[in-house]
């Protein structure tokens, strides 16, 4: 159904490089618009699990994924003031055997970059669309500086505050959680240098998550408060690493020890849009954020993006257009929404203000991980287990 079929992507993210991958190696010609002026190293780290993975093998990735990534033994639940451990995931033992990833976000960029310009995929830099509207002809886009251009079929992946989700979804805008987060990375291993944990250090209306990239060589560092101002939603905008330092200064030593080799940080608001009533419409379909923004409390925001790119371009290549559009919210709507439930919950487990409440469910995480620990890893088969390609 897609050979020869023109497919334009607004984005040059996680979810637009993999759905251009996806849909050319499907035969489609694709072209994908991008407001960066260039395809830089931007952002940080980020986590594959394996239902993520299962994508990026599928779309023929795996080996250079597996090369640049380093593959976690386990995600650990720690209290805040001490460090004291209070429960394990041992993902060695994950019954799909499937790696679960860290990876700096640009080293995946790359990847998918390079693998769809060698499947012929066009991809244009310093294109900033800026109004969608439907016509007969198709949908058209006006990008800044280059007039209308009108495409038979767009897709959205230009994140929360996607043009597209507009026309398909007017009214609404994103609203703050009343959480902000940092973002930062520093030059070497932490404390534990052969470590390979996903370390997650929960304090009242406070977390933070520590893990390797690039082998070791970085420290990734993600820090989450809740408050009642609100920072710029951005990946760049500039935090301050002596308040970063001050606001997680009662944390363990080991904390303490990191952040104060953090030189740069960045900082931004956690937004979010409710699930987007409407995925798709005459000749255009979103994804991922664009359709389903999450918060990144169980790290699934790239990984529902690589879902959603295989689905679409799987409902495209098996049916005509129109009942494809139809198939493809079908088919993801309940699973976004259901994952963000689960995120947003996570938030609050987290971040427990109440010290008798705090002591008492990790009392029960720490009971669940000793006597129990292959039924705490199953918990999560929904998330890690589903395979969208069918392999």
């Amino acid at each position: 159904m897609l050979i020869g079929q023109q497919v334009t992507i607004v984005g040059a993210g996680i979810g637009g490089l993999a759905s251009a991958l996806a849909l050319a190696q499907r035969g489609a010609t694709v072209r994908v618009l991008e407001q960066a002026k260039e395809l830089s190293e931007v952002g940080a780290g980020l986590q594959i699990s394996p239902n993520g993975v299962a994508v990026l093998d599928a779309l023929g990735l795996g080996e250079k994924l597996r090369a640049v990534g380093v593959s976690m033994s386990d995600i650990r639940l720690l209290d805040y003031r001490h460090g004291a451990p209070v429960l394990r995931m041992n993902l060695a033992k994950y019954s799909a055997g499937r790696a679960y990833l860290a990876l700096h976000r640009a080293d995946l960029l790359e990847i998918l970059e390079q693998g769809a310009r060698d499947a012929g995929v066009v991809i244009e830099t310093g294109m900033t669309v800026t109004k969608v509207s439907g016509g007969r002809a198709g949908i058209a886009l006006d990008v800044d500086g280059h007039g209308a251009q009108t495409a038979p079929l767009v897709i959205g992946a230009d994140g929360l505050h996607s043009h597209l989700r507009a026309h398909l979804n007017p009214g609404g805008a994103p609203f703050f959680t009343g959480q902000v987060a940092w973002r930062a990375l520093v030059a070497g291993p932490g404390e534990q240098s052969d470590d390979r944990s996903v370390r997650l250090y929960m304090g009242p209306g406070k977390h933070l998550v520590i893990y390797p990239l690039r082998g070791g060589a970085l420290t990734n560092i993600v820090a989450v408060q809740e408050r009642e101002d609100w920072a710029e939603e951005s990946w760049s905008a500039k935090g301050n690493p002596a308040v970063l330092q001050t606001v997680f200064k009662d944390f363990c030593p080991e904390v303490r020890d990191l952040l104060a080799r953090v030189e740069k940080v960045n900082l931004w608001g956690l937004f979010r849009h409710t699930v987007a009533p409407n995925w798709t419409g005459p000749g255009c379909a979103l994804i991922g954020d664009a359709a389903h923004p999450t918060l990144p409390f169980l790290a699934q925001g790239a990984n529902l993006a690589l879902e959603d790119a295989w689905v679409l371009a799987d409902c495209l290549a098996t049916m005509e257009q129109d009942a494809a559009l139809k198939a493809y919210p079908i088919r993801r709507k309940a699973r976004a929404a259901k994952v963000i439930a689960a995120a947003n919950a996570n938030a609050r487990n987290y971040h427990l203000r109440n010290p008798v409440l705090r002591l008492g469910a990790h009392m029960i995480l720490r009971a669940a991980s000793n006597l129990a620990p292959r039924r705490v890893l199953q918990q999560f088969d929904w998330i890690y287990g589903h395979d969208v390609t069918g392999s």
